[in-house]
């Protein structure tokens, strides 16, 4: 078996562009995966067309010895967009495998520990202030309106939601995340009382919605400085957070903010491989350790739980994309045995199930392992041709 083709595809997701990279071989096997290159990653189709070439007759089914070899060919520019690419193909490769042998990619791993993964409900309240037109949603105009949408998600047997920062101010909902440029307050970062008020009052209207039993989480993203985290924490301490989500590339500083936080720190999902998780578990600075398996591909993946697992620290997939990327993370989630929950966007643009062959099943707050063949779900590449991105 060999490859012969390699072919990246877009498509229009309503606020963001879903990517997906085809892997044809000789004898008809397709692989796929899902990369994203929406958020700061902008290019990676192109530095995946830049390592094609090394690809074209080489045996998938090696896929460690193909990784391997991309990685060396990258090794003075290693991390960012050549590992997200490295990782882009690993998927694909794995796909491939997995369906050469007609079993699925965990078997290839020894087989799932569970099959039934534990999900959160991601991004909850943010995606429906920003764009609850284009989903065809109610709008969240206050957090009453928030809390109402909490019960629902509860109702439709969620055991846990992540929310962002959603300040009220002047009669309505907004998003705040200077850490990525959108709105005021980069590039300073800093904090003020009525910020840090508002975000204790965004989480008691959910608890106080959902009761004690739901679990909830914060993602702060990288909106603050160390200090900032820190007064956070404080605000966040009545409500109880399963945990609280903070993005630095400072292991001693996030360290020590864990070492005063009210709930359990949960970290890492910005970082590429096994050398840049490293740091963050030598200074014990993480309770969960969030994994992108997008970015760092499900067999450096692995190796990061592996070696999470030494430190006594669970992990949990970093996914907000489409369903191809939640199999592929789903995957993480069975085989490793130190799995903690797994993130997942509910919220979406509602044409996004027309690009999969198959559509995930939630249970109870579980997203049950496709079975099939490979990742268990392929791309219909009708529908995403059919939606350009724009």
């Amino acid at each position: 078996m060999k490859i012969t083709q390699v072919e990246t595809l877009q498509a229009d997701a309503g606020w963001r562009m879903f990517s997906f990279l085809k892997i044809t071989t000789n004898d008809g096997i397709i692989g796929w995966s899902e990369f994203n290159e929406s958020f700061g990653s902008t290019g990676l189709s192109d530095v995946i067309k830049g390592l094609a070439p090394v690809l074209i007759g080489r045996d998938p089914r090696r896929w460690e010895q193909v990784t391997q070899h991309l990685h060396v060919m990258t090794r003075q520019s290693r991390g960012g967009l050549n590992q997200q690419a490295i990782a882009a193909i690993e998927n694909a490769l794995l796909d491939v495998t997995g369906k050469a042998y007609g079993v699925s990619v965990a078997a290839l791993f020894g087989g799932p520990i569970r099959e039934r993964i534990p999900v959160y409900w991601s991004h909850f309240g943010t995606y429906r202030v920003r764009n609850a037109a284009l989903m065809g949603v109610p709008e969240l105009r206050n957090y009453d309106d928030l809390a109402r949408h909490a019960v629902e998600v509860r109702d439709l047997g969620f055991r846990a939601l992540k929310t962002n920062i959603i300040p009220f101010a002047d009669g309505s909902l907004s998003s705040y995340v200077p850490g990525f440029g959108r709105t005021a307050g980069w590039p300073e970062l800093n904090w003020d009382n009525k910020l840090a008020r508002g975000v204790t009052d965004q989480l008691m209207a959910i608890r106080d919605a959902v009761g004690p039993d739901m679990g909830i989480h914060l993602d702060l993203n990288f909106n603050f400085k160390t200090e900032g985290y820190k007064r956070l924490a404080d605000a966040v301490a009545p409500a109880g957070l399963t945990w609280l989500e903070i993005d630095t590339h400072d292991a001693p500083a996030l360290a020590e903010i864990k070492r005063s936080a009210p709930c359990p720190i949960a970290s890492c999902e910005t970082l590429h491989g096994r050398r840049e998780f490293k740091p963050f578990l030598d200074h014990y600075a993480t309770d969960v350790a969030i994994v992108d398996v997008i970015w760092n591909g499900l067999g450096e993946s692995a190796k990061i739980a592996s070696m999470a697992d030494v430190y006594e620290v669970n992990v949990a997939p970093h996914n907000f994309y489409g369903h191809l990327c939640s199999a592929i993370s789903a995957t993480f989630s069975a085989i490793v045995p130190n799995f903690r929950v797994m993130e997942i966007d509910i919220d979406s643009a509602p044409w996004r199930d027309e690009f999969y062959t198959v559509v995930p099943t939630i249970e109870n707050g579980a997203f049950i392992l496709p079975s099939g063949p490979g990742w268990g779900i392929d791309v219909n590449e009708k529908a995403v041709r059919a939606r350009p991105p724009k």
